[in-house]
């Protein structure tokens, strides 16, 4: 799944450095078998965003992509279009992926998280719930969240340097973090992603859709 991630990844034009963060010698041993370079972290970390922190601390660059290894069908035309976002536009100080949620069952389950925006498609609030709460039969658009994250420097340097905070715990998710500190996050819309590997079911899926893309090669 790792190497999946990474030469998906590598095939990103705008990226221009990757590496892979990890604190398991395992994790190590099998990314550097498949030509990726490794920076081993402490095993402190309690989110992905500290990790990445510690990372590139050494590494130049003034925006930084958090890639998450259990996404390996990620689609690099979408990283380039979150990495341009940011470039293009020096007020945003991070950023994310959303698509929308054709799954019904995805909006029940809560390793599938959800995201709200506003009408400058900045979140709102994100959340392993179901939400909004629609009233009646009114038609709503509901957005899934994808777990790929831009961050400016000063902005990483900024939420590695503060514990995790009371929303980010009760629900799981390291963005709020960012969200109750008030860091604006710019919600970049892709037309789809996925899936991730949240659960053991999900491996089964990811397999399948691996082989259908491998039969039309």
């Amino acid at each position: 799944m790792l190497q999946h991630v990474y030469e998906r990844a590598s095939s990103c034009r705008l990226i221009t450095e990757l590496l892979i963060a990890t604190d398991d010698d395992r994790v190590a041993e099998a990314a550097k078998g498949f030509g990726a370079k490794v920076v081993m972290t402490s095993t402190e970390h309690p989110t992905g965003t500290d990790r990445v922190a510690e990372a590139i601390s050494k590494v130049a660059g003034s925006v930084v992509v958090n890639i998450q290894g259990d996404e390996p069908l990620l689609r690099p035309e979408s990283i380039d279009k979150l990495v341009s976002e940011m470039t293009s536009n020096p007020a945003v100080g991070m950023a994310t992926l959303a698509c929308k949620i054709a799954d019904p069952t995805e909006l029940e389950s809560d390793s599938c998280a959800k995201v709200v925006l506003d009408m400058n498609d900045e979140a709102i609030y994100f959340s392993r719930s179901k939400i909004p709460y629609v009233i009646g039969s009114h038609p709503f658009e509901f957005y899934k969240h994808v777990g790929v994250y831009g961050y400016r420097r000063d902005v990483l340097d900024r939420l590695a340097a503060s514990p995790p905070s009371p929303l980010e715990i009760a629900e799981g998710l390291e963005q709020l973090r960012a969200l109750e500190q008030g860091v604006r996050i710019r919600v970049v819309k892709v037309s789809e992603w996925g899936p991730a590997v949240d659960t053991p079911e999900d491996i089964e899926r990811v397999e399948q859709v691996l082989r259908e893309e491998k039969s039309r090669a």
